[in-house]
């Protein structure tokens, strides 16, 4: 039973972006005028994909945050007028420095619990403001104390954070074209550590891949 529980729970990190709460409509992001607005594109089945790399920075029109643990693209797809495409971000796999299996999407779901906001600062007490400015609190066995842990952002900012970014992420489904939004791929390292990048998709308009210059 725990098995199954937790192959729902990783299903449904596609559409639902916090546990107990109720699912938030997904907008993407706005297009732009056109493909040629973004780093590369390729053009499959009738439909140009476009995509930018944007590192581990989480672009939304809410604000910037940023994912040490994850790589983000945004991608967009252009049509023919009143065209339609079934999008679904798991469509998506990047190949980074030319490594013989790409790595496929992440599930948004899963994305959010790394999600840090470079803006926000913890609120420093005038206590802790003293013991940093380095006076000592004698005794001697001070060297010896556990670190303490890293201060949480406060639930509703945390919460108005994830609600951007999760507005922001490619609506899945039968959609009209143009449409664009973010993916999310599993990645430690740096960006600048990035040599060679390839986005492969492989969906309902067919197969592509992208190549983006570095």
């Amino acid at each position: 039973m725990r098995l199954i529980g937790l192959a729902l729970a990783l299903s449904g990190a596609w559409a639902l972006p916090l546990c107990g709460q109720a699912p938030v409509e997904v907008h993407g992001v706005p297009a732009r005028a056109g493909a040629e607005d973004y780093q590369a594109k390729a053009e499959v089945g009738g439909v140009t994909i476009a995509a930018d790399f944007v590192g581990h920075a989480v672009p939304t029109p809410g604000g910037t945050f940023s994912n040490e643990e994850y790589v983000v693209i945004e991608v967009a797809f252009y049509g023919k007028p009143d065209a339609k495409l079934k999008l679904a971000a798991e469509d998506f796999a990047l190949r980074i420095n030319g490594k013989k299996a790409p790595t496929p999407a992440t599930p948004f779901g899963l994305a959010l619990k790394s999600l840090k906001d470079p803006e926000w600062q913890p609120a420093v007490s005038p206590e802790e403001g003293k013991s940093k400015g380095g006076i000592s609190g004698g005794g001697g066995g001070g060297g010896s104390d556990p670190k303490p842990l890293p201060p949480k952002m406060p639930f509703p900012l945390r919460r108005a954070m994830e609600l951007k970014v999760t507005k922001a992420v490619l609506a899945e489904g039968e959609r009209e074209l143009p449409q664009a939004g973010l993916v999310f791929f599993p990645y430690r390292g740096k960006d600048e550590g990035i040599r060679q990048l390839e986005l492969i998709y492989t969906g309902a308009a067919g197969t592509a891949t992208i190549t983006f210059e570095r």
